[in-house]
C-alpha cells in the first residue's frame, strides 16, 4: 500500500508551508497517523512533530451544457496535515 499519494498544493497550503512549516498531503484512505509520519520522514528526511488527518467527502456536481444537464460526483479522499520540526522544509519544486 502506497501511503503518500500526492502533495495537496493550493494557495492556502503554500502560505502555511512558508509561514508555519505545515504541509498537506493526499494519503491512502486506510493509512493511520503513525504510517503517514513514518512515510514522510523516510521520503523527505525531515522530522514530523504532529499529524492531523481528515476525510474529505465527495460532493455532487452538475453543470448545464448545450447537450443538457451533466451530473456527477467528485472523489472522496483523506488529507493529512503535517507539522514539521523547526527549520525543516520540504521542497516540492526541486525535481521540476
Amino acid at each position: 500500500m502506497e501511503i503518500l499519494l500526492k502533495p495537496h498544493i493550493t494557495e492556502k497550503t503554500s502560505r502555511d508551508s512558508e509561514d508555519k512549516g505545515v504541509y498537506t498531503f493526499i494519503v491512502h484512505k486506510k493509512a493511520n497517523k503513525i504510517q503517514i509520519k513514518e512515510a514522510v520522514e523516510e521520503m523527505y528526511g525531515v522530522t514530523v512533530e504532529a499529524v492531523r488527518t481528515s476525510n474529505v467527502a465527495s460532493k455532487s456536481r452538475q453543470r448545464f451544457t448545450k447537450a443538457g444537464i451533466l451530473k456527477g460526483r467528485s472523489n472522496a479522499y483523506k488529507k493529512a496535515i503535517l507539522q514539521l520540526a523547526e527549520g525543516d522544509i520540504i521542497d516540492f519544486y526541486s525535481n521540476i
